[in-house]
């Protein structure tokens, strides 16, 4: 049993600890803009802390981090004094933290009324306070450690959201606090600008805010799209006209009318802020923007709440950091550190090969994360993350976990670099990176297990091989009881099985059954549309039973065979040629036959010859005797082109009954305007 003596001597030499940490992180954070730990571990630090010196306060010296606020101001710039100190704020986190706060606010007023509060949002950059003398930008200081700042004047005066003059009367000296940030656009133009240049990318908005704001170059500051939203005041010296009787003191009797006031002079104030009334109003708040969070263009890890009433304000007072009448609520922390174990594959349904970081379990935004994206083998090699390496992991809302970057510092020297496989790691198939694309995807689209569902869905769907019946919910049953495995194996299925399935009866197995027989003999066209091939759609599918005639000699094509295809260019050609060299695509179009599939023979036609060959037609209105869609096929196998709207390049509109603006406007532009008898005849030529 630890004796009372042991227990203080322990707590003595952990506070020395935690002290000494919270310094180096305190100069890593705001000196050095490069930070070695997240904001979470930051606060997890500082609370054990403060729990000791609430525990033992004879530990909470002077020189304690909970006595102050932030880290010394940099000494390549000047130092400012804040004749108002600019304090930090509480912290709370949970529900009860805020019904706890409520209750001593309440307390300290004596009240038990329920109180007005302001609430906005706590913007997640670099807290600065700008002097304005006579109405007249002057000066501009960071927070520094609270009572001494750095001087940014320089640097705030290239900031174009913020005046240099104000609108309206002023008293003579105005002191607006606030907050700069980078929106999230604006800070990734700034790392791809950072990264072309060669230089080092920023972690994330709020130290590329503060890096913009200590560079002792204006210009470069000049640069970067900084932006400024005003919160509050610090020193107030003289008085408004009519308002005498306040001489340096707030003009308004409330934090938002003062915010307002700031607004009509021509401050940017966050629109985000609302009166609410006591805890459950405070709570609302927090809820209704924690759903907002991920829509905003720019970052915040909390909101913030203020006694609305600065009389009030008064009364409560402060304690040494920070002002009793305010309370930051902070968001679960949304970034963390922690290692990368290693690096793995994922395969989606098109096949594409997505990288995944697997962690050491971290507490990310309210949630336990092992598996991060790191989204392609450019990204990684972009961020140079290595297995091994120490990562920052961001998650933000509902969106997947990603690293974000490696923590330099703390690479390990065996720290290994990721190498892509050459093999798909569900069906074994090749993984090929196409030219000019930064997805590489898995090549076997119907065998690969991944893609199962996927491509049995495509094929079914009515512009291919029209399997009426097979929907979603259908394929996913049969794929994961493990009936199905490929294409081919819709054409072993039988009804009793079918019939077993969820909400399938008797009646509809049969009619699916029938169905997927009646497929049997699908056109050239469609059956290659039907396999999914990368880049090929209907158009092309058909393009190419057009041109090769058969199934055997679209498989065996070269690539410079394929592309004597009309409209069929390198990047399609290679991708055809791609899928047909997967042996296991092959085996699944043998099974296909093998399982009494047998698609159609084309006539194969020359489309440089004849008087429709690259003429491009427009089909409006109802036709006697042809089906818009046989008309278009019509027109297809004797070269033409088939588009949707009437433009200058079109050659020919096929007209029927109650055809509207298409036939208007071709008459317009005085293109030709045939009926179905004129089709016919044209045709026939």
């Amino acid at each position: 049993m630890v004796s009372g003596v042991d227990r203080e001597n322990q707590a003595m030499q952990r506070a020395a600890q935690l002290r000494q940490e919270l310094a180096l992180h305190n100069a890593r954070y705001y000196v050095m803009d490069d930070p070695l730990i997240s904001d979470a571990e930051y606060d997890a630090l500082f609370a054990e802390l403060v729990k000791l010196e609430q525990e033992f306060p004879l530990l909470a010296t002077p020189d304690s981090p909970t006595q102050r606020v932030g880290g010394a101001p940099l000494s390549a710039f000047g130092s400012v004094r804040h004749a108002v100190p600019m304090l930090s704020l509480n912290n709370a986190f949970d529900d009860e933290d805020i019904q706890a706060f409520d209750k001593r606010v309440r307390d300290g007023l004596e009240t038990e009324s329920p109180v007005e509060y302001a609430c906005e949002l706590k913007l997640d950059g670099l807290a600065v306070s700008l002097r304005y003398e006579g109405g007249k930008f002057a000066r501009a200081a960071t927070r520094g450690d609270g009572q001494t700042g750095e001087d940014i004047t320089a640097n705030i005066r290239t900031i174009r959201s913020i005046p240099l003059t104000l609108a309206g009367p002023v008293p003579e000296v105005l002191e607006v606090r606030g907050e700069v940030l980078l929106f999230r656009k604006d800070f990734e133009r700034l790392n791809d600008a950072q990264r072309e240049a060669g230089e080092k990318v920023f972690i994330n908005p709020r130290n590329a805010a503060a890096g913009s704001l200590r560079q002792l170059d204006p210009r470069i500051t000049a640069r970067r799209p900084l932006r400024f939203f005003a919160y509050g005041w610090g020193e107030i010296r003289g008085s408004l006209p009519g308002k005498e009787a306040r001489a340096d003191a707030p003009p308004f009797d409330t934090h938002m009318g003062m915010l307002d006031w700031l607004q009509e002079l021509g401050m940017p104030v966050n629109r985000e802020r609302q009166l609410v009334s006591d805890a459950a109003g405070l709570l609302a708040f927090y809820r209704r923007v924690e759903g907002l969070r991920a829509a905003l263009p720019y970052d915040i890890d909390g909101v913030v709440y203020k006694v609305n009433a600065l009389e009030a304000q008064r009364a409560l007072g402060f304690v040494s950091r920070a002002p009793r009448f305010a309370v930051a609520h902070k968001f679960p922390a949304e970034e963390a550190t922690t290692e990368l174990l290693g690096i793995e594959v994922q395969v989606g349904r098109t096949g594409a090969i997505t990288p995944v970081a697997r962690l050491k379990p971290v507490f990310v935004g309210g949630v336990t994360v092992t598996n991060a994206t790191l989204h392609n083998e450019d990204e990684i090699e972009r961020k140079d993350v290595r297995i091994g390496d120490t990562v920052v992991v961001r998650r933000a809302g509902d969106v997947i976990p990603e690293v974000v970057t490696p923590v330099l510092d703390k690479r390990p020297a065996d720290a290994r670099k990721f190498v892509m496989p050459s093999q798909c790691p569900v069906c074994g198939s090749a993984i090929e990176r196409p030219e000019d694309e930064i997805i590489a995807r898995c090549t076997g689209g119907l065998f690969c297990a991944a893609q199962r569902k996927q491509a049995l869905w495509h094929a079914a769907q009515r512009r291919a091989l029209d399997i009426e019946g097979l929907g979603e919910k259908l394929i996913d049953q049969l794929v994961e009881r493990g009936r199905v495995h490929t294409l081919a194996d819709l054409y072993t299925l039988n009804e009793e099985e079918l019939a077993g399935m969820d909400r399938m009866g008797e009646k509809s197995a049969r009619n699916l059954v029938e169905s997927i027989a009646a497929t049997r003999t699908p056109p050239l066209g469609r059956f290659l549309f039907a396999l999914g091939i990368r880049h090929v759609g209907e158009s092309t599918a058909r393009d190419l039973a057009r041109h090769f005639g058969n199934l055997d000699a679209v498989m065996n094509a070269a690539e410079a065979e394929l592309l004597a295809v009309p409209d069929v260019g390198p990047v399609v050609a290679a991708s055809i040629f791609r899928f047909f060299a997967e042996p296991h695509n092959r085996e699944v179009v043998a099974d296909l036959l093998r399982n009494g599939v047998t698609p159609g023979t084309e006539t194969v036609v020359d489309r440089t010859a004849g008087p429709i060959a690259g003429k491009i037609f427009v089909l409006t209105g109802t036709l006697p005797t042809l089906a818009r869609e046989d008309a278009a096929e019509l027109i297809r196998a004797a070269g033409g082109k088939v588009t949707g709207s009437v433009s200058k390049k079109t050659h020919y509109v096929v007209a029927g009954a109650d055809a509207g603006s298409k036939l208007a406007k071709a008459q317009e532009l005085g293109i030709a305007v045939l009926d179905e008898d004129g089709l016919k005849a044209l045709l026939q030529s």
